[in-house]
């Protein structure tokens, strides 16, 4: 009977030869792939979905999503890694600061791929020099504040006070804002800070900076990107206009931004997340990666209201959207 067995085994193997089918463990191979990103909003939105395209790519069916939004909760974000753990995922993607510091408590063997990172040094309390080491690498949204503090001087050279707003409970806004800060004073610039722990006291804040700065700069920061209109309601009253770390934030109540594609630096962390999984690379000389360019861009509504001029090398949000579906339109009536 085990011969009968066997014969049947290499039968059926040979016609899968013949037929050109390959039987490789390799092709059987599935891998699952969890996903935490600390809020909902259109950044961190775009860097999951080109994190979960790259994989996709690649991969095709054999990787799936087990993904998760911990709602703006630092607590949700240690379930939920924990959770990960538990389930023995075989890799994780940290989607925000608060995300990876918890999956980074939570694990040190399953690859932690993180994005939407703007220090590794400072989110990580580490001395940082490129490379993260251990289970950990990925990719920053670090637009450079060098850039950015040029292009406030630019749009507003008879400032004087500056402010920056952000959330003292994201250390990667507490890095930008101590950074840029030098920056903006080579200018000759007065700068303050104005910070909130949370989003409900983001209004007052906001109304104290908008009393009392000239300008007001918003760094990529997720507590102030999910609560955009409520800093536009106040800044937009007083008259007061906004630098942005970044596109959506801009969109949302800022003039003007110095952006990156967080499409493209979650597609770039898929990338890399198919070299670990599948190509042995070792995620811990894996080198942070950032994103290949960068765009001026501006809210073409907000700085007509505001009366800010906009020079012709910037772009207004939105722009190429709309031309590619005018183009579209036309294309299709013809």
């Amino acid at each position: 009977m085990k011969k009968q067995i066997l014969a049947t085994v290499l039968s059926a193997a040979m016609v899968a030869s013949f037929c050109g089918v390959s039987v490789s463990a390799d092709e059987a191979e599935t891998y699952n792939v969890g996903i935490l990103q600390l809020v909902e909003h259109d950044a961190l939105d775009a860097a999951t979905q080109g994190f979960k395209d790259a994989m996709t790519d690649a991969l095709g069916d054999a990787v799936t999503f087990d993904e998760q939004n911990a709602q703006g909760d630092s607590a949700t974000c240690a379930t939920v890694a924990n959770q990960f753990v538990t389930n023995e995922v075989d890799l994780i993607l940290a989607n925000a600061t608060a995300s990876l510091q918890a999956c980074a408590a939570a694990t040190d063997s399953i690859p932690i791929l993180g994005t939407s990172i703007t220090d590794y040094g400072s989110a990580l309390d580490i001395d940082f020099d490129g490379t993260v080491g251990g289970n950990i690498s990925g990719t920053s949204d670090l637009a450079p504040l060098d850039q950015q503090a040029a292009m406030l001087n630019e749009l507003f050279p008879d400032a004087v006070n500056v402010g920056i707003l952000y959330c003292s409970a994201e250390a990667n806004s507490q890095y930008q804002a101590d950074t840029i800060s030098t920056y903006l004073e080579e200018y000759g610039y007065t700068v303050t800070y104005y910070s909130f722990s949370d989003s409900n006291d983001i209004q007052a804040v906001a109304q104290t900076a908008a009393g009392e700065s000239d300008v007001i700069y918003v760094p990529t920061d997720n507590t102030a990107a999910s609560n955009t209109e409520l800093i536009n309601n106040v800044c937009l009253d007083a008259g007061v206009p906004i630098i942005a770390g970044e596109e959506g934030i801009c969109e949302g109540c800022g003039v003007a931004t110095l952006s990156i594609s967080y499409y493209d630096i979650g597609y770039i962390s898929g990338e890399m997340a198919v070299q670990i999984l599948t190509e042995g690379a070792d995620i811990s000389e894996m080198a942070i990666e950032y994103a290949p360019e960068v765009t001026k861009e501006y809210n073409a509504e907000i700085a007509e209201t505001l009366g800010v001029e906009i020079p012709d090398d910037y772009i207004a949000i939105g722009a190429d959207a709309e031309a590619e579906t005018e183009a579209e339109t036309e294309a299709a009536a013809e």
